[in-house]
């Protein structure tokens, strides 16, 4: 699987909400969710757990910090607290995130406004591929709310959320 993506510091959320919801985008849902990263060799390995459940994800991602293509897979998990103490014992934790995730929608579009521990505020673009889609068919939609939001292209953030946050430990 694969999405357009950009990632950038917000200032205001509900001002971005509104903003986004002027654009058509529907509010879907609030998760808070915990991240768990792991040391792999290549690209990404997380354990995302939430009320609704866990999955297992890998990606990789062009290393930009404009618009970026990912590459994805992910694995629906149970029990995810025995996954989480066989891996970490397998390949080790890089670090760990919790955020309150609020998403809105609109077609493949999602807007992630993202609140991370010890980090801040966020917004997260993801334009949902088909398969085969082509990038460039999504890209005047990102455009678009990337606009809309008042996020100068020179302001995306290439890095992951740990990432951000290993400099801090």
């Amino acid at each position: 699987m694969q999405n357009l993506e950009a990632k950038f510091k917000l200032y205001d959320l509900e001002l971005a909400r509104k903003r986004a919801e002027a654009l058509k985008y529907e509010f879907k849902a609030t998760m808070v969710q915990r991240d768990t990263f792991f040391r792999v060799n290549h690209g990404k390995l997380k354990l995302r757990e939430e009320a609704a459940g866990a999955w297992l994800i890998s990606y990789g991602r062009e290393d930009s910090v404009d618009l970026k293509l990912s590459n994805y897979q992910i694995v629906a998990v149970t029990p995810p607290a025995e996954m989480l103490a066989m891996m970490s014992d397998a390949i080790g934790v890089l670090a760990t995130v919790r955020k309150t995730r609020h998403l809105l929608m609109r077609d493949n579009i999602r807007l992630h406004l993202d609140i991370v521990d010890g980090l801040g505020d966020f917004g997260e673009i993801e334009a949902v591929l088909a398969e085969n889609g082509n990038p460039e068919d999504s890209r005047a939609g990102v455009e678009e709310l990337l606009g809309a939001l008042d996020v100068n292209r020179k302001n995306l953030i290439g890095a992951s959320y740990y990432e951000m946050l290993r400099p801090l430990k």
